[in-house]
């Protein structure tokens, strides 16, 4: 989905109003992190391996790492490039997995469990698909869509090196299945304006009009999800965007359609922003990508 703007070391000054707006006092803190250099992250591969079998084998590649507070197998490696780590058999072995904090925290909250029949919307690359498949000890029933070509091929080898060998990835639309599928629990991490993972220093695109075609497509989506959601089943919407636009409009869509909201509890550890009640929207900082979480169920 590509943004037709031209990149920008500055805040766009539509964005940067859009935040001001809606964030006041706290719009210094997400330009702070706007500019700030994040330090390499990765997910242990459970299936595979344990995190301190992980961290060993790095001390011996000179590489360190620390374990975030609330995820044991989520890694901080501070003082590396991605190369580093890419070149390493652990890579190779897919016994990791490059990942920001924030998109590791999808998965966690949605719990899938053994035997659950689970829809990952929009899968490509990977990263959450084969991290919902650690969680549920590779015994959850999990189907991966992604329509692009390419990224579905980028999909299926990333699953096969993460030894995820039992998802069923399908090259269509979400959008396109047949409503008379049901899932346990739904996973749509949404196409976004990718506002929560601005980086000063690599550039900026953003522009009126593709806000307007992420929120139309999100929209469109997010329908489909509840549709395809088994009754008591539950439904996690997430973005990497920070603008209220984006996933306020998610809500009110919620509300219309009489689905229920789960609130969603980050661990204190982990920067907030406001956000609608029941939600949660993470603050860009030194460590964590902005990105918004909420969760339904239908009745």
């Amino acid at each position: 989905m590509g943004h037709g703007n031209r990149m920008s070391t500055e805040l766009p000054e539509s964005l940067s109003v859009r935040l001001k707006y809606t964030y006041g006092d706290f719009f210094p803190l997400i330009e702070r992190g706007f500019r700030a250099e994040r330090p390499v992250t990765l997910r242990v591969n459970t299936c595979k391996t344990t995190a301190e079998a992980v961290r060993q084998e790095l001390a011996v590649h000179g590489i360190r790492t620390v374990s975030a507070e609330w995820y044991e197998e989520a890694l901080i490696a501070d003082g590396v490039r991605e190369q580093a780590l890419e070149e390493t058999p652990l890579y190779a072995r897919g016994e990791i997995y490059l990942q920001s904090l924030s998109s590791m925290l999808p998965p966690i909250l949605l719990r899938p469990q053994p035997g659950e029949n689970i829809l990952d919307m929009t899968a490509a690359p990977g990263g959450k698909t084969t991290e919902l498949y650690a969680l549920s000890g590779g015994k959850a029933l999990i189907t991966a869509c992604e329509r692009d070509h390419i990224r579905c091929e980028r999909l299926k080898f990333n699953l096969e090196r993460q030894g995820a060998t039992r998802v069923n990835v399908l090259k269509q639309d979400a959008l396109s299945l047949d409503d008379a599928l049901k899932f346990d629990k739904i996973l749509l991490d949404a196409p976004c304006t990718g506002t929560g993972t601005v980086s000063m220093a690599k550039g900026i695109r953003f522009s009126e009009d593709y806000l307007a075609r992420c929120m139309r497509l999100q929209s469109k989506l997010f329908d489909k999800a509840l549709k395809l959601l088994k009754k008591g089943g539950v439904l996690l919407y997430s973005t990497c965007s920070v603008l209220n636009e984006e996933n306020g409009q998610i809500i009110a869509r919620a509300q219309r359609a009489g689905a229920e909201m789960i609130p969603v509890d980050l661990p204190a550890e982990i920067p907030w922003l406001p956000s609608p009640e029941g939600t949660a929207c993470i603050c860009p900082d030194a460590l964590y990508e902005g990105f918004f979480l909420s969760m339904f169920t239908i009745s």
